[in-house]
């Protein structure tokens, strides 16, 4: 995301070799994903559309969504590989006191966080649909993922629920991960949450719900890569601009 310039977000690539800029040009790139031979990643109102040599268009814009969206986050493909979702934040500003931490859940404050956040769904057409609409204990949704059974998966920042598709409907998991950012889904069932104001990451036991933390003590544990096959989460450390190499087995 780099700073708050206009156009000084980039796509950076990590190998072997170093790190090197692969595409730049945006304002607060979030959440790729890589699909169809290209990255897709989300960008305030819009989503960007990136090749293999690293030229960006213009997938999505605001105009093309159903509902006015304010601060998209999250990217995750869907089960058929045919799209993806993202999620739409919401009113961000009104969830934080002056010294930007969360208000307390208890507080009137609380109570008057709108009800604006979505989650979108965008096949590789460019054409936008609401998959999940505004929900009260999807309030300011951050983290979207794909289940096992295909069905999406939503991290609240707000509330800190952690959402999946239980007969039809979003249902919370047991806990609450407040500032939740990513989530995923192994191929146990196990769950994991990142939280972004907690500085934390959680495995959560997909039968009994019980949850293990993972990592603590970030800056701010941001969108993680669910790598299992090497048996880790590749973890970003936001605000302190590191990535850490989780283990999935503590």
């Amino acid at each position: 995301m780099n700073g708050k310039e206009e156009g000084d977000g980039e796509v950076v690539e990590i190998s072997e070799k170093g790190v090197k800029v692969f595409a730049r040009g945006f304002d607060e790139p979030k959440g790729i994903v890589f699909l169809d031979g290209h990255l897709y990643f989300s960008d305030l109102t819009r989503v960007w559309k990136v090749d293999e040599n690293g030229k960006a268009t213009e997938f999505v814009n605001k105009e093309h969504f159903p509902e006015e969206v304010l601060y998209l986050n999250d990217v995750a493909v869907d089960a058929q590989s045919k799209g993806i979702y993202i999620a739409d934040m919401g009113a961000t500003q009104y969830m934080r006191d002056e010294n930007n931490n969360l208000w307390p859940l208890d507080s009137e404050q609380a109570r008057m966080v709108p009800q604006l956040g979505r989650i979108y769904h965008i096949d590789l057409n460019g054409s936008v649909s609401i998959s999940q609409d505004t929900l009260p204990l999807m309030l300011n949704p951050n983290g979207v993922g794909v289940d096992n059974n295909g069905n999406i998966m939503v991290g609240g920042f707000f509330l800190g629920n952690f959402l999946v598709m239980r007969d039809g409907k979003l249902t919370p998991l047991k806990g609450q991960f407040r500032g939740a950012d990513a989530v995923e889904q192994d191929s146990q069932g196990n769950y994991y949450v990142s939280s972004w104001a907690q500085g934390k990451v959680w495995k959560i036991d997909g039968k009994t719900e019980e949850s293990t933390v993972l990592i603590e003590g970030l800056k701010s544990a941001a969108d993680f890569y669910l790598e299992e096959d090497k048996g880790r989460l590749l973890l970003p450390d936001m605000m302190a601009g590191q990535i850490y190499s989780v283990a999935l087995k503590q």
